[in-house]
């Protein structure tokens, strides 16, 4: 597949070739264990156990590596299952990470309670602030630079090609965790990032029914090593997993389109609505990132965060009186989902230097008619 192929032909197209065998359009779906040798070591295709390489998997893989424009992509089993392989081949015990202050729970506990314990320490800092990313990087012990953006759930906006420069000055790894944006909205390797992390249950599967997670990157000595690694730790996705990603991945240009149109309307209703207090979303004029997303994103996702003037319960009303918005966790699919961020999603985070507002309702807008989402919001503030 061609680079210079448009984003959704790439997307239909890249590792999807016709079966060979018998011409099928889809890619077959490899459900085996082990392959037959044609004499010892004689591994037809490098094919010899399905941990270690499957067609489906690499169909997908291949897929992914063309829509980030790296040159490797490694597939796994959740987003944390990669997170956790990557992180634990570029950190050593007595490494740090410069870790975004508002980062993932997930990814913050996976580091906190998980890497912290074996000895590799974090520093939480402001992304958006330069100067004090510049400060806290120690080229002597910072291992890694650990970016989302947009965040999750506070929707900040972090200049992926300026931490880029940081990284490379100070000798360190950044890491752009890209589930939010999507490779369909933004590409971080081609800013400098030297490798993606996507959690592939939201965004790319889309339909809210296969887990797994992805690495890509384009660096060749980060590549071997991930590889090597993906096989030794084990945490691969299963081949029906894999096809199931293939086929979400398809329509992942024509589902972000809706996703922005529909969150941008919403965004525009919630910030007039009385009971609100604040509305998080780069697409809006007044919010702090909105031009560095503007300048490294082709739209503004999907998701987007919202305050309530009357505090913490009037948060868990408002998820509780949602109809169409459903009361629950993950993100990403074609239906539109609420949550409260403190008490579900970054519950892990609370104490800690990352805990997010009691009063914050996160909304993963899906693609239904936006009027009827509008409608359910409206019911539910009153």
């Amino acid at each position: 597949m061609s680079e210079l192929a448009g984003f959704n032909t790439r997307a239909i197209h890249a590792g999807q070739e016709p079966d060979p065998a018998t011409g099928a359009v889809i890619p077959p779906l490899h459900l085996t264990t082990t392959y037959k040798q044609d004499g010892v070591g004689g591994l037809r295709g490098g094919y010899e156990y399905s941990r270690s390489g499957n067609p489906t998997r690499a169909a997908l893989q291949e897929q992914l590596a063309a829509l980030e424009q790296g040159t490797t992509a490694l597939t796994f089993a959740s987003g944390l299952a990669a997170e956790d392989t990557l992180l634990r081949t570029l950190c050593r015990p007595g490494d740090e990470i410069v870790l975004g202050g508002d980062a993932y729970g997930g990814t913050f506990r996976l580091i906190s309670r998980v890497l912290e314990p074996w000895g590799v320490g974090y520093r939480p800092i402001d992304l958006g602030d330069l100067d004090a990313v510049r400060e806290a990087v120690a080229p002597e012990t910072t291992r890694v630079v650990w970016c989302e953006t947009p965040t999750n759930p506070l929707l900040n906006i972090a200049d992926i090609a300026a931490l880029a420069q940081i990284a490379r000055e100070s000798g360190t790894v950044l890491v752009v965790d890209n589930t939010f944006a999507s490779p369909y909205l933004q590409r971080p390797l081609t800013l400098g990032a030297d490798v993606v992390v996507h959690s592939t249950t939201k965004y790319l599967g889309g339909h809210s029914d296969v887990v797994g997670g992805a690495l890509v990157t384009s660096d060749a000595h980060w590549a071997e090593r991930l590889t090597y690694h993906q096989n030794a730790m084990g945490a691969v996705n299963g081949p029906f997993d894999a096809w199931l990603l293939m086929r979400g991945i398809k329509t992942l240009g024509v589902r972000m389109d809706r996703h922005c149109a529909n969150a941008a309307r919403i965004a525009e209703f919630l910030l007039d609505h009385p009971a609100v207090a604040s509305v998080l979303y780069p697409g809006l004029p007044d919010h702090p990132g909105h031009e560095i997303a503007a300048r490294q994103m082709s739209g503004f996702g999907g998701m987007l965060s919202f305050r309530l003037r009357d505090g913490e319960e009037a948060a868990l009303r408002v998820c509780e009186r949602t109809r169409l918005f459903t009361l629950a966790e993950s993100l990403g699919g074609v239906e539109s989902l609420i949550e409260h961020p403190g008490r579900m999603t970054h519950a892990s985070a609370a104490g800690s230097p990352l805990e997010v507002p009691a009063d914050l309702v996160r909304l993963s807008v899906g693609i239904e008619d936006v009027e009827d989402l509008l409608a359910d919001l409206d019911r539910a503030l009153s």
